[in-house]
């Protein structure tokens, strides 16, 4: 069987050259006589296989010396908690609510603290991001966390709150490695990697080395702390051995692609084929306000069940697959990460269009 389309929110879609290499290596990773899925996390080859990862990842976002790179496990949720466990030094935090992720980290916040929400945009199901340039922000709040692309509702900040000199958190999940960021803007910025990324199962973190301290609140389990895993260079347990591997292709493949600003110009113009489609469409139509509208994650909609269901099915059938929409939302969403080639896009508008004609 040839290879579908695959619009999967996550695990998605990977670089087929990356996965090439990989099923190459896979029975003798360049003469060691094994597999990296079975090799010792302590021996010299994998030593180098995470340390090249990290470099490239550093090169990649142009990450300054002052932050670690972790490669921790327990997906993006987990730090929903671990964020508030080391960071919540006044037990008060503030969060911005602008879709399912963002409101399960402030959920979990409150376990720990305070968490305050500085703003939302659930009034209108998060199609859009609220106005953060003059946000009331208490002096005494930790961080401000946001979520900064929401991959259920496919809203995108295009500029980042104004957090009045507080350190700014954000789960970059969805739109980790899509354009070039400043990580100096951020004190914490991470995500999982099984959107744009790798396979499910590593969730990388880039902190600020201030905010890595013993000082963590009272019952932190030791693998929840930030410094341990600095201290052991993320090998303190056994990682995600495997996973980690694959990232590290996957950036070696964004590095040979050009960097983040040749993916974020790929990323424009992909995005673009599909929503100028859905604004002329008389069927479908887009669900978020235009400027804030992500680059990786479309959803958009018939106006009637039926159709989406229909039109899911069809397009399935057509190879376009996992185009289904959230179960909380409805409808259709195509994820489009860095790894979806332009064709697939107008391929799948070429199949909206017909679908349009036979279904008007």
């Amino acid at each position: 069987m040839s290879r579908v389309y695959n619009f999967s929110a996550g695990p998605a879609v990977l670089p087929e050259e990356v996965l090439r290499e990989a099923a190459d290596e896979m029975l003798d990773y360049r003469g060691s006589g094994m597999s990296v899925m079975e090799m010792s996390h302590r021996s010299k080859t994998y030593d180098r296989i995470i340390k090249e990862a990290e470099q490239d990842l550093r090169d990649l976002m142009n990450i300054p010396d002052n932050y670690k790179v972790l490669f921790l496990q327990g997906g993006a949720s987990q730090q929903f908690a671990m964020i508030p466990m080391n960071l919540m030094k006044n037990r008060k935090a503030g969060y911005i609510v602008t879709g399912q992720w963002a409101k399960k980290a402030y959920q979990e916040a409150q376990i720990y603290g305070e968490a305050i929400k500085l703003a939302s945009s659930e009034d209108k199901t998060f199609s859009y991001i609220p106005d953060c340039s003059d946000l009331d922000i208490p002096e005494d709040v930790d961080y401000v966390y946001i979520c900064e692309n929401n991959t259920i509702y496919g809203t995108k900040y295009k500029e980042l709150p104004n957090t009045k000199g507080h350190t700014l958190v954000a789960d970059v999940s969805s739109c980790f490695l899509s354009e070039p960021v400043d990580v100096s803007r951020y004190g914490v910025i991470y995500g999982g990697v099984q959107k744009n990324i790798g396979p499910a199962g590593v969730v990388i973190v880039i902190i600020r080395e201030d905010l890595i301290t013993e000082d963590t609140l009272p019952g932190t389990p030791t693998m929840l702390k930030y410094k341990i895993h600095a201290d052991n260079d993320s090998l303190y347990n056994t990682p995600p051995a495997y996973g980690i591997y694959i990232c590290g292709k996957v950036f070696q493949w964004l590095k040979k692609m050009g960097g983040l600003s040749v993916m974020k110009e790929r990323n424009e113009e992909k995005a673009k084929i599909l929503y100028d489609f859905l604004d002329q469409s008389k069927l479908f139509h887009g669900t978020v306000v235009p400027k804030d509208r992500s680059l990786m994650n479309v959803p958009f909609v018939t106006g009637n069940e039926e159709l989406d269901a229909k039109f899911v099915k069809e397009a399935t059938a057509a190879g376009f697959v996992n185009l289904k929409g959230h179960r909380t939302v409805g409808g259709m969403r195509a994820s489009i990460y860095n790894a979806m080639p332009k064709e697939g896009v107008e391929k799948l508008v070429a199949f909206m269009k017909k679908f349009e004609e036979e279904n008007a």
